[in-house]
């Protein structure tokens, strides 16, 4: 019986492959972490050393405090969290329902409601930007939460994922609800939303993710300091005369933390999903 062996030459090239990648995907990060520890003059000194002298906290109190010293970090943050968070709620939701109508009832133009949901994928937020934002202003909603949060509410890419997940959720769990006397909303609460766990962790992450870094809309409806979120809070320090490079970067890496949480809490469902999804599609 031969032996298998353990290292081969393609899965070595595979595993260098992988190293490189992940070597590109750290080094921002990792410079964000050690350029927030620096002084600006340590930023900029040539060739760039790694590893920090010594931890210079006065960037992360000029991260907090701001330039101007009035402690809008913190307003500033809150905002990010209240939109990101509603968003990635109200788009589990939706989404779910949507997703959940379209894979498991019958009627007629089932088909073309979901292409025309899938079409508006290829249409560009920037060609579109322009009448929201004329939509927003006639509605005298811009500088406010729902300003920032109701462009953001459906995602056709949200529907999209719930409903290939759900394609293959079994329907005999949902005809023995029915036939026990649980409403469709109950089979939806009870039944379809806890078994979509992964998917769920799955969409909450990437439409946090997507508010938590946008930048684009709120510059164009924030119009105050108070309703700013923090893509535009960290912006600040760039604009002004002299940057401070340390501070930005503390800015950037406590504006890290709440992802990096939410994504450590979720990480569980949506790895352990992936095996789920294709053991049903076999």
């Amino acid at each position: 019986m031969q032996i298998e062996k353990r290292f081969t030459l393609p899965k070595i090239g595979i595993y260098l492959v992988l190293l490189v990648m992940l070597t590109f995907t750290l080094m921002p990060i990792i410079f964000m972490v050690s350029a927030s520890m620096m002084t600006s003059r340590q930023i900029l000194k040539m060739p760039y050393t790694w590893i920090p002298e010594g931890i210079a906290w006065e960037n992360f109190a000029k991260a907090i405090q701001g330039n101007d010293k009035t402690y809008i970090f913190v307003r500033n943050i809150s905002n990010s969290l209240i939109v990101s968070t509603s968003v990635a709620i109200t788009t589990v939701l939706i989404a779910s329902l949507t997703g959940y109508g379209l894979a498991k009832f019958r009627f007629r133009g089932r088909n073309t409601v979901f292409m025309m949901i899938m079409a508006t994928m290829m249409i560009p937020f920037e060609a579109i930007m322009i009448p929201l934002y004329m939509v927003v202003m006639a509605l005298r909603i811009q500088n406010s939460y729902i300003g920032l949060i109701l462009p953001f509410l459906v995602s056709a890419f949200g529907v999209f994922q719930m409903k290939q997940f759900l394609t293959t959720f079994p329907t005999e769990f949902l005809d023995a609800a029915r036939v026990d006397g649980m409403g469709e909303f109950g089979i939806y609460w009870r039944i379809v939303l806890p078994n979509c766990k992964p998917v769920i962790a799955t969409l909450l992450i990437l439409s946090f993710r997507s508010q938590w870094d946008n930048l684009l809309w709120p510059l164009l409806v924030s119009q105050s300091d108070k309703m700013k979120t923090i893509p535009q809070y960290i912006s600040s320090f760039a604009l002004e005369r002299s940057t401070d490079e340390g501070a930005m970067m503390a800015a950037a890496l406590l504006a890290s933390i709440p992802m990096f949480i939410l994504f450590m809490s979720l990480t569980k469902y949506f790895i352990g999903g992936s095996a789920i999804y294709e053991s049903r599609k076999g």
